[in-house]
């Protein structure tokens, strides 16, 4: 007889009811939670994708904003730049002038240092310090002044030149800095996510330590261009000074010139109106030592003339010794006689008397002559040295307006 086989116990009828429902149960649940799972993921990948495209188009916005930021910056440092360099090259030509009057002041001032030199060659009482030299001198220190006053104002503007020559470096250095960061900004603004050479990269997401503030982004471009607004000023102010200066030392150098020549053609006419009354005096001198000079071989005659009636009288004096006794007689004659001979000597010591007197004119009137002679030499070498030496060389003397 066969065995009977023990088989595993079976469950219940209603125990696989149980099961199947609790499968279902599960079954249901499981995908229950997949459909949320599903609809919160379609849910967060939309939102996601809004707020990524809402955030990007922010980015966008914010790079559009800071590209026009820079754009603003950078055209008025490109404005401010260009009026330095402008400024820069206006006062290089100021400076040119500068440097050329104060070069013209060397002519003015050698010839007038050499006339003052040439004047030391004037002779005798003309060696004086006349209107002329006085004129010279203060002509002299008129042109120092002009040159102290050129190099001073020339130290001035080279300096003035190398601030706005530093304010444009600093000016070229920010825009230098805002032409980067504006490629950087464009390159940045024209990324997008299908672009094929976006990457991620490490250690980025940070504020770098070295960064500044927006406000100390702008204060810095803002100082720059206030610096260099103020120097445009102060070469405004310089370039006017400028004007001016060369203008005034112009017109002092220019007065003290005419006044200088003026007071050479006044002292050139008192001279030669000297030198022509020299003459003149001159001519009446030697007229009168003509005179002098006949006057004296007149008094020679005169006294020779006298020699004769002397010895007339004399012999007849002499002669009248020999009357005999009693003829030796002390009559009109005798007496008349001893008369003639004290009157002829009484009139020969006149006219010796006279004759020296005359000689010793003559000689003054000599030495007259001598110094009149001599004087007239110093005029004509004063206005030699006036006229030739001083007057024709400062002729060629030239006093431009720069």
């Amino acid at each position: 007889m066969a065995r009977l086989v023990q088989l595993p116990p079976k469950f219940l009828p209603h125990e696989w009811s149980l099961a199947n429902k609790t499968k279902y149960s599960t079954a249901e649940q499981q995908r229950s939670r997949s459909e949320r799972v599903v609809a919160e993921s379609q849910r967060l990948v939309d939102e996601t994708e809004k707020t990524t495209q809402k955030t990007q188009s922010d980015v966008n916005k914010k790079l559009e904003q800071r590209i026009e930021e820079i754009q603003f910056w950078k055209k008025e440092l490109d404005d401010k730049l260009e009026d330095i360099v402008n400024e820069i090259n206006v006062l290089l030509a100021f400076k040119v002038r500068l440097e050329k009057a104060l070069e013209g002041c060397m002519e003015p001032l050698n010839i007038a240092q050499q006339c003052l030199l040439n004047r030391e060659r004037r002779l005798g009482v003309d060696l004086v310090h006349d209107e002329v030299e006085r004129e010279l001198i203060k002509e002299v220190e008129v042109i120092e002044g002009a040159i102290a006053l050129l190099q001073r104002t020339l130290e001035e503007t080279d300096e003035q030149i190398r601030l706005n020559r530093s304010a444009k470096y600093y000016l070229e250095k920010d825009l230098q800095d805002k032409f980067a960061a504006f490629s950087i900004d464009d390159y940045c603004s024209t990324l997008t996510n299908n672009t094929p050479d976006i990457h991620y990269a490490n250690d980025v997401v940070k504020i770098q330590g070295n960064s500044v503030t927006p406000k100390e982004w702008e204060d810095f471009s803002n100082a720059n261009i206030v610096k260099a607004f103020k120097q445009k000023n102060n070469s405004l102010a310089l370039r006017a000074l400028i004007n001016s200066i060369l203008f005034q030392t112009y017109s002092d150098m220019y007065n003290q010139y005419k006044t200088v020549n003026l007071a050479f053609e006044d002292r050139l006419m008192e001279t030669k109106d000297a030198k022509e009354k020299l003459k003149m005096h001159l001519g009446k001198v030697m007229d009168e030592i003509a005179s002098q000079e006949q006057n004296i071989v007149a008094l020679k005659k005169a006294i020779v003339d006298k020699e004769a009636p002397t010895k007339v009288a004399h012999t007849r004096l002499e002669t009248r010794t020999l009357r005999p006794n009693v003829e030796l007689c002390r009559d009109p004659v005798q007496y008349r006689l001893i008369s003639e001979v004290q009157e002829i000597t009484a009139n020969l010591k006149r006219l010796r008397n006279t004759l020296a007197q005359a000689e010793t004119e003559l000689k003054g009137l000599s030495r007259s002559q001598l110094s009149l002679e001599e004087e007239i030499q110093v005029k004509d070498n004063s206005i030699y040295v006036d006229e030739v030496m001083c007057v024709k060389m400062r002729k060629g003397m030239s006093i431009n307006r720069y």
